[in-house]
């Protein structure tokens, strides 16, 4: 008599089931697991490119959008922000912008920091510690600032100052201009953050 007559076609019926389900649960329980090791979402959008529509940017307003977790400043300077920029050269600790510890991107190595003469676009992180500068755009003399005040940004944590085009101050705290992030213009209305492509 073979061994296979032996089995009860029940208990043969079964195991072939319980096999199955245990497959099934397998691969039930390894789905999850493997989509767990792919970034989510959200860890994808931290690190996409950001698209700005800046049409509503009057001038001598600034816009403060996210990326990668960081505001990153679109300022839209007027004719005479832009004509005082090469008079605060002098003052200045890298009016050039020479420094690598923040590299800066080809096409923003210029007076103005940016593409654009009218459009300044900087991440508004202290290089010093890590704050977020203020607005001070009046020049002039104010309270924790020179009497010959330019106009541009105040770090109230250590009293570091920079320009209307981001650039540091000399004898301040903060070691280097503000960061240039990557970007490009779509358009005359329209603003990628994080990415360069077409710079």
């Amino acid at each position: 008599m073979s061994s296979d007559a032996a089995v009860d076609p029940s208990r043969r019926t079964w195991i072939a089931i319980t096999c199955g389900a245990g497959a099934v649960g397998t691969v039930a329980t390894a789905i999850p697991f493997v989509s767990s090791l792919e970034p989510s979402e959200r860890a994808r959008a931290a690190g996409a490119p950001v698209k700005v529509d800046i049409s509503g940017i009057a001038p001598g307003e600034k816009m403060t959008v996210a990326w990668r977790g960081k505001p990153v400043w679109i300022l839209h300077r007027t004719k005479a922000q832009i004509d005082e920029l090469p008079k605060n050269d002098p003052l200045l600790a890298d009016p050039l912008s020479e420094r690598t510890a923040y590299p800066i991107p080809a096409y923003a190595k210029n007076e103005w920091r940016s593409i654009k003469p009218e459009y300044l676009v900087v991440i508004g992180i202290c290089t010093h510690l890590g704050c977020s500068p203020g607005d001070k755009f009046t020049p002039g003399a104010q309270p924790s600032l020179p009497d010959n005040w330019p106009g541009g940004f105040l770090c109230p944590c250590h009293g570091s100052t920079f320009d209307l085009a981001a650039r540091v101050f000399k004898d301040k705290p903060a070691p280097d201009n503000l960061e240039v992030p990557p970007h490009m213009y779509l358009s005359d209305t329209t603003l990628v953050i994080g990415e360069d492509k077409q710079a």
